[in-house]
């Protein structure tokens, strides 16, 4: 794992073995920025990281100028990884939480510019995710929501969903507000 752009482009991220996590491949995080890259200004953007596990995402916003990155995570030792690299490295705009997701979610009344969800993909409450994001508001006018999932699941029955970006078995289905 590396970080791509920004700051801390070329960094070399060698989380424990031991941690819970399946990251999104480097193949992957290039193909998400570089469509972000054509959709948002990365400076000074609020990201919410759901299921971060070891924060991969969360630190290439971060060294891209987003202003604030909160990364949510289950696992106490991923949060504690992430917390210790975002130190290590100067990311002061990482706030890392240990907590189900979902019922962060609940409890989450801030808007994002940007919602990235990872969660395993043999979780079955994939599809409430959206559901839950545009329920509660979380995304600011014009924000975006990206699930990464299955490319075999679908999650375009949602109003909105705008588009599925495949690469191998994984994908990206984005959702504008």
């Amino acid at each position: 794992m590396r970080i791509i752009g920004g700051s801390l482009k070329g960094l070399r991220l060698n989380p424990p073995k031991n941690l819970p996590v399946r990251p999104t491949t480097d193949l992957a995080k290039e193909a998400l920025f570089n469509i972000l890259q054509n959709k948002i200004e990365f400076e000074g953007i609020r990201v919410l990281d759901l299921f971060s596990g070891t924060g991969n995402i969360s630190m290439e916003f971060a060294s891209r100028g987003a202003e604030q990155v909160i990364s949510v995570d289950r696992s106490i030792h991923c949060i504690n990884y992430l917390k210790d690299a975002a130190r290590q490295h100067g990311l002061s705009s990482i706030k890392a939480f240990k907590d189900d997701v979902f019922k962060y979610l609940q409890l989450e009344t801030e808007q994002f510019d940007l919602v990235f969800a990872d969660p395993p993909y043999d979780m079955n409450k994939i599809p409430e995710i959206p559901k839950i994001v545009f329920e509660k508001n979380l995304l600011s006018p014009g924000g975006l929501l990206i699930v990464e999932h299955q490319s075999l699941q679908n999650l375009s029955n949602h109003t909105a969903f705008t588009e599925q970006r495949k690469y191998g078995h994984s994908s990206f289905s984005f959702f504008d507000n």
